[in-house]
């Protein structure tokens, strides 16, 4: 697979990256420093390894980077969490994420398993 951009999860995963955004604006000036360099690095790690994956000859390796993807996608998910958790945004502003996130998991455990 070489060209990443046509692949459904790649596209997802680039609208998470945008909805991780949001999610950061909204983090008490406090807490800014704690959380969004790490979502974002996170987030940002996501669709950047399953387009590097997809530029490797074997599926082996495009594998490889999928489960980098997905391990980023968890430790996102992490964060997400501790956010609602100990209340320092409120869920409504953390639902589209979580979704997004949900979303991306499924597909990339869908390519995982084929």
């Amino acid at each position: 697979m070489k060209n990443f951009k046509k692949l459904i999860v790649w596209q997802r995963s680039m609208e998470l990256v945008s909805e991780t955004h949001n999610v950061v604006a909204k983090l008490p000036k406090v807490e800014r420093f704690t959380y969004r360099d790490q979502m974002v690095r996170a987030s940002i790690s996501i669709p950047s390894n399953i387009a590097e994956g997809s530029s490797r000859d074997s599926r082996k390796d495009f594998m490889r980077f999928l489960r980098i993807s997905l391990g980023s996608r968890f430790e996102l998910e992490t964060q997400l969490l501790m956010l609602e958790q100990n209340k320092i945004i409120e869920a409504k502003f953390l639902t589209a994420a979580i979704s997004f996130n949900d979303e991306v998991q499924k597909m990339l455990h869908t390519l995982l398993k084929k």
